[in-house]
């Protein structure tokens, strides 16, 4: 098989390239979402990188019959050696294939195969794709019909909207003063609460105040200041529960009050420990778990086990412009029984930050192009 690797700045992009060197017969063995660093860390640019393989034909060269009159035996080794190469193309073939189309949806039909394998390559869980199939697969018979790609997605579309139904998504409702932002480090929770405030602030015209238990990182406190700065809102840095008992005096007269907790490895349960020290969860407080999509489903899964303990509102999911698979993110839903108030995809403050709906979750799942 022949491979090569492409980039552009869309997938449209790519995949003309790879229609230009290999044609319609070309297979995607894999694509990824790159980011350039750009200039001192600004103007990163996204850019989409492929590998695209093609199976070149094999020539195979007619050998003259042999003469009886010179008495020689037929080359058999070159007739293995060919025989040997097709078989093994034949079992790369399979093996791709296998790759796109994973073995236990192959009892459906072909018709069902291209969404069963969008399914799988979004990640969702194999219970639920298998629920999605069986259903299609059910009418499909009742009605003796081939139902289109886009009829079927109408079908998925359906069962995990009911299945989604009854859990909470959109925006914090400020219904209680304080507003608690939790998560383990380098899921954009500084930059998250910033957005959450200024929304508050220029829609709502809520005074807002900030607390900070994040004293471990100088650049997060500054960070936090910064934003606070541009909102003229005050900032409340908090080492012990009675720093946190003061600020909450200072900040008395705020309409709202945004915690910006310490980012930290949660999967240890003395963090988990420390913050329950620290702060009042008591409180007329929401409470909201943050968690970037570009983390593991597995890694994702013991940090929200960790955070069970606590009165956990909502998700909020951040860089979602950073990921090309959602599927982990409606697992978790489900396995939870918890919503979403917020996704976030790039770090423009307040701009990057939308209200969570049920319709964009199961858009990016089910249609190509709605990451970008």
């Amino acid at each position: 098989m022949k491979m090569k690797k492409y980039t552009a700045d869309t997938m449209v992009q790519a995949m003309e390239k790879v229609r230009q060197d290999f044609g319609e017969d070309s297979v995607i063995l894999s694509s990824t979402i790159v980011q350039s660093k750009g200039f001192l860390g600004l103007f990163k640019k996204k850019s989409v990188e492929v590998v695209a393989g093609y199976d070149e034909p094999i020539l195979i060269i007619e050998k003259p019959e042999p003469s009886f009159s010179t008495q020689q035996k037929p080359d058999l080794s070159q007739d293995a050696v060919i025989h040997e190469l097709k078989k093994e193309m034949k079992e790369m073939k399979q093996l791709l294939k296998t790759n796109h189309a994973p073995l236990e949806f192959n009892q459906y039909p072909e018709e069902m195969q291209a969404l069963l394998t969008r399914l799988s390559a979004q990640e969702l869980n194999n219970e639920t794709i298998q629920k999605i199939a069986s259903e299609i697969f059910a009418r499909m018979k009742a009605e003796k019909v081939d139902y289109t790609v886009d009829e079927q997605k109408k079908i998925a579309r359906e069962i995990l909207k009911e299945e989604l139904a009854d859990l909470p998504f959109g925006g914090v409702h400020f219904k209680k003063k304080y507003v608690n932002v939790l998560g383990p480090t380098g899921v954009g929770k500084t930059t998250t609460i910033a957005k959450i405030a200024a929304r508050s602030l220029i829609e709502n015209k809520r005074k807002v105040g900030f607390i900070t238990t994040d004293t471990y990182r100088i650049a997060a406190i500054e960070q936090l200041r910064t934003y606070a700065n541009l909102l003229q809102a005050p900032v409340e840095v908090v080492y012990n529960e009675a720093d946190f008992n003061k600020s909450l005096e200072s900040l008395a007269a705020k309409d709202v009050v945004f915690i910006d907790t310490a980012g930290r490895n949660y999967k240890e349960k003395k963090f988990v420990d420390d913050l329950k020290q620290l702060i009042d969860f008591e409180l007329e407080m929401e409470s909201y778990l943050v968690l970037s999509t570009t983390t593991k489903e597995s890694d994702m899964r013991s940090i929200v086990d960790q955070f069970l303990e606590f009165p956990i509102s909502q998700f909020i999911f951040t860089k979602l412009d950073e990921t090309e698979t959602i599927g982990p993110v409606i697992n978790l839903l489900k396995d939870y029984n918890m919503g979403i108030a917020y996704v976030t995809d790039g770090q423009e403050v307040p701009e990057d930050l939308e209200e969570a709906t049920v319709e964009k979750i199961l858009t990016l799942l089910l249609e190509e192009g709605a990451h970008a």
